[in-house]
């Protein structure tokens, strides 16, 4: 069983940043190749679907949705068993509150990455509001 917390959250304006943060217990971040897991971060806005924004793999290869492609970065601290998301140029569009999931495998398909679905782990979610 693996449980994820997030925390980082926040106000900020638009163009300034956050630091987001996923603390795992239950199962390591990074256990390639005995235990592999991959780790997504999905946001959700008031009336939206669900959608994935950042992931990264096992192997410590990471992917992006076009959306965020250059302003957000996904990191993992093997040590701290921690999973980062690094916003900047935050937009009013970025707003929502922000998952991180989890799921055993050494990596996903660049369909599957994004698919709520895949994942079986979830955290309970941190709140990011941007205002313009």
């Amino acid at each position: 069983q693996v449980q994820l917390a997030e925390s980082g959250g926040g106000s900020v304006q638009a163009g300034g940043c956050l630091r987001l943060s996923c603390a795992a217990s239950g199962h390591g971040v990074s256990s390639y190749p005995t235990r592999p897991m991959c780790i997504a971060w999905f946001r959700q806005a008031p009336g939206k679907e669900r959608e994935g924004v950042a992931f990264i793999d096992s192997m410590e290869y990471d992917s992006y949705a076009d959306s965020v492609k250059g302003r957000f970065t996904i990191s993992k601290d093997n040590v701290k068993n921690h999973v980062y998301l690094q916003m900047n140029s935050l937009k009013p569009d970025d707003a929502g509150m922000y998952y991180c999931a989890a799921d055993a495998g050494t990596s996903k398909t660049s369909v599957r990455r994004w698919r709520v679905s895949e994942y079986t782990y979830w955290g309970q979610g941190t709140q990011v509001n941007v205002s313009s």
